[in-house]
């Protein structure tokens, strides 16, 4: 009797009863890594048509399967189930699908996390996500995301009164209609993990007739510390167009007006050296930024101080620096560059005196107080001192002690609409707010996306009552167009100035009066004429 030795990895095959020969040969290795088996983040499944004799180099996970860094180790990769985020990109007015918008994913420190991915003809993307992941490639996480996106002749998205929504892992479910397997294969597969709700889908705003169009204008940073940069074409007049650097370093600026451009790119940590380009219509490449230096140490600091007074519902809150060429005068607002508010993102607020930046590139900016819903607000007063929103311009490596001392006061709390995120409105809805007690009026103001004064109007004191509560009687709404509402109260003295007391925090009493609903049916193919992309 011939004994059978299970050698690892070989098969001794014996010929009939009686030993005619016995031959090693080596088990046919499949074509894909299952989950939980160790990958190669740089291996590349075969082409069609190639060979699959085993000169294809590292095996591929399965599909539906990621190759993920193990958290905590040295180096080593697992595979995984795959996580996408899937949605659309339609137009806010008429629901339109918009081809060719740029769509990356931030954590929950506005850093992105993956490359941009483009829209195809049906306004659709698909965007893969990486997950920390265990020795066996199950999630150690349920991470946030939040979406920024972008496309010419639209405003980016988030900004202005619009914020982003949080996309959740937690609402990830196995695909419900995975690709089907080409050709017959032994190897298994598995369903990946997708997000696709109300918060993977984003309706971008359009821009005034006037300011579509232009120059779309793209480069890279060369540095590991690039990611999130805010880039910004400045010194065009009017609106400056800006976007981010993606995981890999890649930025792309769409409507970039005719003219002289500077631009320029703002993150903690790093200063890159500012490009000059002429825009002219046409879609300008290869404007890279050198990096001038990522030693935080060497950069710029700004130090200050604010005071919290009358504040009995907050007593923290948080400071960030906004560049002056995106700071929009209405919405007393703009975008918030990586790293360039304290505390760190996305720890809560925890200024009540004392603050300080460090790693701030140069350039000139806006110093903003409370700037988010902490309950409470920089204090309306302009009759006091350290209540102006204040402007510095910092150079390479300078140290700036900011003089005032800020004043921030108890908000007025949002009865609604948008009390904690944007909500869908009738064509006339009642905007409410907490009464301040000691008030003779309000000053009530609504603002679009875009900046622009919608409605004004001056509120009597109530009495009696806890909310002031106002019928909207403005022009009519634009459908798909985002609002925010401000109220301010005030006093009138008999013999003196009028003074204001506090107002609505500043990221709330954002409103829509609903977006248009995108197209039932979209065939990519048809809609390309046949070309499927």
């Amino acid at each position: 009797m011939i004994e059978l030795r299970p050698y690892s990895w070989a098969l001794w095959v014996c010929v009939a009863s009686t030993v005619v020969g016995c031959k090693e040969e080596e088990p046919p290795e499949d074509d894909t890594l299952d989950k939980g088996e160790a990958c190669d983040p740089n291996a590349m499944p075969p082409q069609d048509g190639s060979d699959t004799d085993g000169d294809d180099g590292p095996p591929v996970c399965a599909p539906g399967l990621a190759c993920e860094p193990v958290d905590g180790s040295d180096g080593d990769y697992v595979c995984g189930t795959a996580v996408e985020i899937r949605g659309l990109v339609t137009d806010s007015a008429d629901g339109s699908p918009i081809e060719g918008a740029l769509v990356a994913a931030l954590n929950d420190a506005s850093e992105p996390v993956t490359d941009v991915v483009a829209t195809d003809s049906c306004g659709y993307y698909v965007l893969p996500v990486s997950v920390r992941r265990d020795s066996n490639g199950d999630f150690l996480e349920t991470p946030k995301w939040t979406l920024n996106v972008s496309a010419q002749d639209y405003l980016p998205f988030p900004s202005g009164v619009r914020p982003a929504l949080p996309i959740d892992l937690a609402d990830a479910v196995a695909d419900p209609d995975p690709p089907e397997e080409e050709g017959e294969t032994d190897d298994e597969s598995y369903p990946s993990d997708v997000i696709e709700n109300g918060a993977t889908s984003v309706a971008l705003i359009a821009l005034p007739s006037g300011e579509q169009g232009g120059s779309i204008v793209s480069g890279h940073v060369a540095d590991d510390v690039a990611a999130g940069m805010l880039v910004i074409a400045e010194g065009t007049g009017g609106r400056a167009p800006y976007g981010i650097v993606d995981a890999s370093g890649n930025y792309t600026l769409f409507n970039v007006p005719d003219g002289m451009a500077t631009i320029r790119g703002y993150r903690r940590g790093i200063e890159v050296e500012p490009t000059s380009v002429m825009a002219d219509g046409s879609v300008i490449e290869d404007v890279d930024l050198p990096v001038i230096t990522a030693d935080e140490a060497g950069l710029a600091t700004v130090d200050g101080s604010l005071s919290i007074v009358n504040a009995p519902g907050g007593s923290q809150t948080s400071v960030v620096l906004v560049p002056t060429s995106v700071y929009v005068e209405e919405l007393e607002r703009g975008p918030v560059p990586v790293g360039l508010r304290v505390p760190d993102p996305p720890l809560a607020p925890d200024v009540s005196g004392s603050f300080g930046f460090v790693g701030v590139p140069a350039g000139t900016y806006k110093v903003l107080v409370a700037f988010e819903n902490d309950l409470l607000v920089r204090d309306p007063d302009e009759g006091i001192a350290g209540t102006a929103i204040l402007e510095l311009t910092v150079s390479s490596g300078e140290h700036v002690d900011l003089q005032d001392n800020f004043k921030v006061t108890e908000a007025l709390e949002v009865f609604g609409p948008g009390v904690d995120a944007p909500e869908v409105v009738d064509a006339q809805p009642t905007l409410s707010w907490a009464d301040d007690s000691s008030e003779d009026g309000y000053v009530l103001v609504i603002y679009n996306a875009l900046g622009e004064l919608v409605w004004e109007t001056e509120v009597p004191g109530v009495s009696g009552s806890a909310s002031v509560d106002v019928p909207y009687e403005g022009p009519a709404l634009e459908p798909g167009m985002y609002y925010q509402f401000r109220a301010t109260s005030f006093r009138d003295p008999p013999n003196g100035d009028r003074t204001f007391i506090s107002r609505t925090e500043d990221l709330r009493g954002v409103f829509v009066t609903g977006e248009a609903d995108p197209p039932a049916d979209c065939d990519p193919e048809a809609a390309d004429g046949g070309t499927g992309g």
